[in-house]
């Protein structure tokens, strides 16, 4: 009676290529999920910046009234937006590397830290600050001095 192969044959390159594919998969999985923290954390600074100029517009009207131009108003706010945009990416990369540390001590993994990426992160987060900040700056310097002067 003939049996069954009760055994099985794997090339080494198929199952190099499927773990290239699941982190390929992973990769697009978290940047996806990174690009949506992003888009959230950008209308966040938004909100805050347009909160800002709605709260400052008497003060912006002061500042114009006295000879600030339209681009010293638009820098303040854009150092403002840019300033969130870092301080909240560092903030995120402290976390990070927290987590990333205390999961590696306690469950005995080697991990590798990339300098160069957190860097790369502190800075898209302040061109995130300053791209989400463009309106709110634009806005408050777009301000009529008079009408912001009257404003209550």
């Amino acid at each position: 009676a003939k049996k069954d192969d009760d055994f099985s044959v794997r090339n080494l390159t198929q199952m190099m290529q499927a773990a290239e594919q699941q982190t390929q998969v992973m990769t697009l999985l978290l940047g996806a999920i990174a690009s949506v923290s992003l888009l959230v954390g950008g209308i966040g600074i938004m909100n805050i910046m347009l909160v800002s100029v709605t709260e400052r517009t008497r003060e912006i009207g002061l500042r114009k009234a006295i000879g600030a131009r339209r681009t010293d108003i638009l820098a303040q706010f854009l150092v403002e937006s840019l300033t969130t945009g870092f301080v909240g990416g560092t903030l995120g990369i402290v976390i990070g590397v927290l987590v990333t540390l205390t999961i590696s001590f306690f469950a005995h993994w080697t991990t590798a830290l990339s300098t160069d990426a957190m860097v790369g992160s502190a800075l898209f987060s302040a061109g995130v600050g300053v791209l989400f900040g463009l309106w709110p700056a634009r806005k408050a310097s777009l301000l009529n001095p008079i009408e912001a002067l009257r404003y209550e």
